[in-house]
């Protein structure tokens, strides 16, 4: 991972807690923007046969880089040897599970630069699920946790996918990025190398960056709802409450993604920041003490690594892959009840409602109600956003953040599932920090 962003950013994340989860299965294919989701649900049963990544396996690959980096002056940075070896090991194991890889080369500060990519064979490429990892070090250590760890978790993950004969109904590819410590130079060659159309196809791009820090903890990107949810649904089941990642923005592989409009998600156990009380309290391990203590150091070796962390964030990453690409890739349809009147924003007022009446329904509402939201605002960090249904039940769609772009023009999927169709359902809206201004726009359901 790149240097640090501004403290700034550590402070804001500190504030924030994990929301309940919304429904999965089909938040998954339509983009969201960074929100808070809505109500919790199962995990959807296509995850059921998602398989246990054996840590032993992930050490073994982690062994291998730490050989290679003491094999090549302690380090396997870009433009080194030990990073080319590095290439070159994965390489091999993913050409001997099945895969179709190709090694494509960059320039950057005088020296080549190799990115790779693995396509499994199948699944619709139109609808391109991938998940990458930067592989190499910074020049003053080996880079076992930052970032060996990520890509031994995306290695083994996809020899996974070998093991299994998986036979996914999206199309699954795996990349490793070169230069990400000279500011994700490999991953920014990947997508601008990309035409317009293949950059439409990747619908998900899921990073790893730093899986095993040895005073962990348990960070989910913070930027789309459901692919924050898919994960804190999958730690909820072993107890863990996460929170989301303010620290990785702009930091790591995927922002050159988000850049291109590609939907993005992510794990993280944390850098050389602090560890706090009420973290250690949920997460165990020292408060007052960094999550990686020898961050872009020497000793980040394969002593630097927490086994347990290291097992839950590789397991975590098998149930996202084996649960975004056996979604469906039909985009859903339905009947719209849209409001387009202007409803003005009080600037940190009381909230305020739009209201659209649905009718000629039967039954309840769908377990995957897309609700597209369409706000102006000069300052969407200040807006706390539900949708509120016939019956009172309220669906919290966003929280406030830190986020000081404008705009919220988003689909939210609810589970609305235990609440009747017909009747009212109202857009609640409240702006709850000063000097910015905002009007609903528009706003519509889709049964």
């Amino acid at each position: 991972m790149t240097e640090r962003a501004p403290r700034r950013s550590r402070l804001r994340r500190s504030a924030l807690s994990a929301a309940a989860v919304v429904t999965l299965a089909a938040a998954l294919l339509t983009p969201a923007a960074a929100a808070a989701p809505a109500a919790p649900v199962a995990a959807p049963s296509a995850a059921a046969a998602a398989p246990d990544i054996p840590v032993a396996n992930v050490k073994a690959h982690l062994a291998q880089l730490q050989s290679i980096a003491t094999a090549n002056g302690g380090n396997r940075a870009h433009g080194r040897t030990g990073y080319k070896a590095s290439i070159d090991y994965v390489k091999a194991k993913l050409d001997a599970a099945g895969y179709t890889t190709t090694l494509k080369t960059f320039s950057y500060n005088g020296s080549t630069g190799y990115n790779l990519i693995a396509d499994w064979p199948g699944g619709d490429t139109s609808h391109v699920v991938m998940a990458g990892a930067h592989l190499d070090s910074v020049t003053g250590g080996p880079g076992i946790n930052d970032n060996g760890s990520g890509s031994a978790g995306v290695l083994e993950t996809a020899l996974a996918v070998s093991r299994a004969g998986l036979t996914p109904s999206k199309h699954l590819r795996f990349g490793w990025w070169g230069a990400e410590e000279y500011g994700m130079i490999g991953s920014k060659n990947y997508v601008n190398s990309l035409s317009a159309t293949d950059r439409s196809k990747i619908e998900t791009y899921l990073n790893f960056d730093m899986i095993g820090s040895p005073n962990p903890g348990y960070f989910t990107y913070r930027y789309d709802s459901a692919l924050d949810a898919l994960f804190r649904d999958w730690f909820a089941g072993l107890g863990i409450s996460t929170e989301q990642d303010f620290e990785g923005d702009g930091r790591s592989d995927h922002a050159p993604f988000q850049d291109a409009g590609i939907r993005v998600g992510g794990l993280f156990s944390g850098a050389d920041y602090t560890k706090t009380s009420a973290q250690a309290a949920k997460w165990g391990g020292t408060a007052g003490q960094p999550f990686d203590r020898c961050y872009h150091s020497s000793c980040d070796t394969s002593a630097n690594i927490n086994d347990t962390a290291l097992d839950r964030m590789s397991d975590a990453i098998a149930y996202a892959i084996w649960t975004l690409s056996a979604g469906s890739t039909t985009p859903p349809t339905g009947t719209v009840f849209e409001n387009t009147a202007d409803v003005q924003i009080p600037d940190n007022g009381a909230a305020v409602t739009s209201a659209v009446t649905v009718t000629g329904r039967t039954g309840n509402a769908p377990a995957t109600l897309q609700v597209g939201v369409d706000i102006k605002h000069s300052y969407r960090g200040d807006l706390v956003i539900d949708l509120v249904a016939p019956n009172g039940t309220s669906f919290r769609l966003k929280g406030s953040s830190g986020d000081s772009a404008p705009n919220v023009q988003t689909t939210y999927t609810v589970n609305a599932s235990a609440v009747a169709a017909n009747g009212t359902w109202k857009l609640k809206v409240q702006d709850v920090g000063p000097q910015d201004t905002g009007y609903i726009d528009s706003w519509k359901l889709t049964f």
